[in-house]
């Protein structure tokens, strides 16, 4: 028998008004599919776990994203790459596969645990070498002892992570905004995704 988390309930209560239907139709679709699933929260948002992670669900400000754990084994090449899950950006049930074809995907994905498959490994082994640092993120650095050695500490990764926190800022206004605080979390030695570190 499955379980329900009540976290779940509490995060669907939270989302916006577009968002609550399309969450409670994927979890009922999960359940109905998979009678065995169990719901947990981890990093942040509602996963269903059968026999390992299955999928997940998460609302966001705009849309709503559905995703399996194994995605490219369950849906193959057809899995979109416009939103975080394979679905896209998902704001009304309308927007989703019929409830047979996501419970064929569920079942799909379900089987792939019950024998144990593992999820296909996206790197090829070999780290990207560190961006190079935007004359913005430099000069600031300059200014800030701490931070300049928190960021020259950092792996090619966790470097990469806040220059694209960086230079992603579509205004002016958010990337003065986001390096301020890349200054400030870099020099309590932060990395930039600390919130969500164990």
């Amino acid at each position: 028998m499955g379980r329900k988390d009540p976290r779940v309930d509490a995060y669907i209560d939270r989302a916006r008004d577009f968002a609550r239907p399309v969450l409670r139709h994927l979890r009922a679709v999960v359940h109905g599919a998979c009678p065995e699933v169990e719901e947990t929260i981890k990093w942040g948002f509602p996963h269903f776990q059968y026999r390992g992670v299955l999928c997940s669900v998460a609302a966001f400000k705009a849309h709503c994203a559905f995703g399996f754990w194994k995605g490219k084994l369950v849906l193959g090449d057809a899995a979109s790459g416009a939103a975080m899950g394979q679905f896209g950006r998902i704001t009304a049930v309308s927007d989703l596969p019929s409830r047979a074809a996501l419970a064929k995907l569920v079942r799909r994905a379900a089987a792939l645990n019950e024998q144990g498959v593992a999820a296909p490994r996206s790197r090829t082994g070999a780290s990207r070498p560190a961006p190079p640092v935007p004359p913005v993120l430099a000069a600031a650095l300059r200014k800030d002892r701490k931070a300049a050695a928190t960021f020259e500490g950092f792996s090619p990764s966790a470097r990469r992570d806040y220059v694209e926190w960086i230079t992603g800022a579509k205004g002016q206004e958010t990337r003065r905004r986001r390096l301020a605080t890349a200054v400030e979390w870099m020099a309590e030695g932060r990395p930039r995704n600390w919130k969500y570190a164990r």
